[in-house]
């Protein structure tokens, strides 16, 4: 196959472009920042803060992991089903349309969770955004084998990290603007800086997205036009996929690997201001900084971990991430209380491997998968393994948080999702010399 035109490889990539922002602003900066201080109910001795919520008390920032882990198991449980469904039906991009305005609309939601609100307003609109975010990119990501050659697989998914990167910096920045110097605005409400950086990023995540889909090109249908239970058939679909997965070995042991290192990444990007913030007591200000910091390391970083997999393999790359990560989860354990600078430092390491083994990892599975038409399908199986990692994750964070009255263990423990990951790459390197796109 040839690679897409110009145009369609800079829209599909603009939808980074479009859907960053709630990564950065809503899941990594602003929003953990402010839940955290509306949230103090009750902090005891130990600095650990805690929150009602449906008749119980919880750590406030396990509660936060807890939601996150349940909005990321409703995306694995419904999005091989819809995956399946648009290949079927050729309508990939009705679907990511759907996801990505209820996702943003939920961001916007946010606005109205202040100080005096019900908990669970913003909890619920947490959830619904995230669903929205996480399940557009199902959709998004399976685009990638159909616009792109497997030469230029690297290449253009490192385009699309780099472009989110940049523009979710962007809005961070007029964001960052409003939080600390709402002066500047005529504003003298505490919370109103941080909840219209929420409405800007659901109109952001709207409109870029609308952009993005406007030159995507239509998926041709998979299946046959006179079939009439669709969700039956899509049953049958993802049957079809497992089985051949099953037939794949060097793909299986790439996916095992990926399940429990992107069980770490993941986690760690997820948890990590709260950690800075309840943990290391790291000023809001700071913790913006340095999230910026991973922003714009991350891009450079996309690009050299890609250049890198060119020149000694994918496989061989993503050990050398995985070690990495591994390196990061000792020194996020050992970092003092208010240790700024060892915290900033720590975030430049973590923004230059965060890109490149989330771009390399997208890349090396559609390398991996079979010529199909059934391009959704298969990316739901990459996605629901995504999720399901994810869900473990945050769990096991907020658990053994509630557990040892203290994150520090909760990432120490995650080096060995990491471990586990690093040992399952090197099963599949050893398959991987009969695979020549890869080596």
């Amino acid at each position: 196959m040839q690679t897409a035109s110009k145009k369609v490889i800079n829209g599909w990539a603009m939808y980074d472009w479009a859907n960053s922002v709630y990564n950065l602003v809503i899941t990594s900066t602003i929003f953990p920042a402010y839940y955290e201080v509306v949230t103090k109910e009750r902090t005891d001795a130990g600095g650990t803060s805690y929150v009602h919520f449906l008749g119980r008390e919880f750590v406030n920032t396990s509660l936060y992991n807890y939601a996150l882990a349940v909005a990321f198991l409703v995306v694995a449980c419904m999005s091989p089903i819809l995956s399946s469904i648009a290949d079927y039906k050729g309508n990939k991009k009705k679907f990511m349309n759907f996801f990505l305005i209820m996702g943003s609309i939920a961001c916007c939601g946010l606005f109205l969770f202040d100080n005096k609100s019900a908990l669970s307003l913003g909890i619920t609109c947490m959830i619904i955004a995230c669903i929205g975010y996480w399940s557009s990119l199902v959709f998004y990501n399976s685009f990638l084998p159909e616009i792109a050659a497997p030469a230029d697989r690297d290449r253009v998914s490192a385009k699309g990290f780099a472009l989110g990167y940049i523009g979710s910096v962007i809005l961070q920045v007029i964001c960052f603007l409003f939080v600390m110097k709402p002066e500047w605005f005529g504003m003298n409400d505490d919370f109103l800086p941080a909840r219209i950086s929420f409405l800007l990023v659901g109109i952001w995540w709207f409109s870029f997205g609308q952009f993005s889909l406007s030159r995507l090109p239509k998926s041709i249908p998979a299946g046959e036009k006179n079939q009439k239970n669709i969700f039956t058939n899509g049953y049958k679909e993802l049957a079809k996929v497992w089985s051949q997965l099953m037939q794949l070995s060097v793909l299986k042991r790439f996916l095992f690997a990926f399940f429990f290192y992107n069980m770490g990444v993941q986690t760690v990007m997820l948890a990590a201001t709260l950690y800075g913030k309840s943990e290391l007591h790291i000023p809001t200000s700071n913790l913006i900084i340095s999230i910026l910091i991973i922003q714009l390391i991350a891009v450079p970083g996309a690009f050299a971990i890609s250049k890198l997999s060119s020149l000694i393999g994918n496989f061989k790359a993503l050990m050398i991430c995985v070690l990495v990560w591994i390196g990061i989860c000792i020194a996020a354990y050992f970092i003092p209380a208010n240790g700024i600078y060892q915290f900033y430092l720590l975030a430049t390491v973590v923004g230059f491997v965060m890109g490149g083994i989330q771009s390399l990892s997208r890349s090396t599975y559609s390398k991996l998968m079979p010529v199909t038409k059934d391009t959704t399908s298969f990316f739901s199986f990459f996605d629901v393994t995504e999720k399901i990692a994810i869900v473990i994750g945050m769990f096991s964070f907020g658990y053994i948080t509630e557990l040892t009255g203290s994150q520090r263990s909760s990432v120490l423990a995650l080096m060995t999702f990491f471990v586990i990951g690093l040992i399952g790459l090197f099963f599949a390197l050893g398959k991987q010399k009969n695979l020549s796109a890869l080596s």
